[in-house]
């Protein structure tokens, strides 16, 4: 079996420009850093928060990125995205946002305009997924992926259900294409639901709760808002719940390669992170207004 190595409480938040009010469970955490759920670099967490009515939008204004992947899941609220690329588009719930920053550009995210007039209920996930050497400077591409499109496996007794971003379960394949092994899945939990999953021993894994509680190996409990962490010592694990609960598996084959950042920008060594502020500052990433 494979055990459960850490339960992390919910950081403090801070925002991300005027529209996410995050807890970054990582890197800023050193038992996790950059490395210790490879390949995710990344993980800010809008927990459910109600955000009052307002004319003009909230979010974050053009900023560049380089070197890696951001995957935006929307649970409550609605998430508009533009980027120099041409891509542009909505994220409501259920859906999920999947950039390639690759070679780099230029985006910014927002709340959407009839959400942010209304206001409401919010709560997302951001997750930075790391690109390999080979695939650091691929060129730009997006992802939009409804719920629709989500791969999906329903649990027995009508105990609940799983929305397959990218990777596979039972069979089951989600829509996402990754530059790496890459399984990300949203479960939907009755009181009484009870999942086995698997991932090679190898692998990085973490579940994270975003409604209700769950308990992994009928051992560990994994309080609301907590991530927990996986060690590499099986294969195998099950989640269980006695309350109706929402959660977000993430497991990925770790990409054992040198890690260099600066703010936006991921690569391999220090002398790709000075040409990525060279590029940019010299306007090879674009305009975006």
């Amino acid at each position: 079996m494979r055990t459960v190595d850490l339960v992390v409480a919910p950081p403090p938040v801070h925002w991300v420009g005027d529209g996410f009010r995050v807890h970054n469970f990582f890197p800023s955490n050193p038992q996790i850093g950059f490395a210790g759920l490879s390949p995710f670099l990344m993980m800010d967490y809008n927990s459910l928060v109600d955000f009052s009515p307002r004319e003009q939008p909230r979010g974050v204004g053009p900023h560049p990125h380089r070197g890696f992947e951001t995957v935006t899941i929307a649970y409550h609220g609605k998430v508009a995205h533009h980027d120099n690329a041409g891509n542009s588009g909505v994220i409501e719930e259920g859906d999920v946002q999947w950039m390639t920053a690759g070679s780099g550009l230029l985006h910014k995210e927002y709340h959407e305009k009839e959400f942010s007039r209304k206001g409401g209920p919010f709560q997302m996930v951001q997750l930075w997924v790391n690109l390999p050497a080979r695939s650091k400077m691929t060129p730009p591409k997006y992802q939009a992926l409804t719920k629709s499109m989500m791969g999906k496996v329903m649990l027995p007794n009508d105990t609940g259900y799983f929305d397959i971003i990218s990777g596979e379960l039972q069979g089951v394949k989600g829509p996402a294409f990754t530059f790496s092994p890459v399984h990300l899945f949203n479960g939907f939990l009755q009181p009484g639901a009870s999942v086995e999953l698997s991932f090679p021993a190898h692998f990085n894994a973490g579940v994270l709760v975003l409604k209700g509680s769950v308990t992994i190996n009928n051992q560990t409990s994994v309080p609301l808002n907590h991530l927990a962490r996986l060690k590499n010592d099986g294969e195998t694990f099950t989640i269980g719940t006695s309350e109706s609960s929402t959660i977000l598996i993430l497991a990925g084959e770790p990409i054992q390669e040198p890690i260099a950042s600066y703010g936006p920008f991921v690569m391999n060594t220090r002398e790709e992170i000075e040409q990525a502020i060279l590029d940019f500052n010299s306007g090879k990433f674009g305009d975006l207004d």
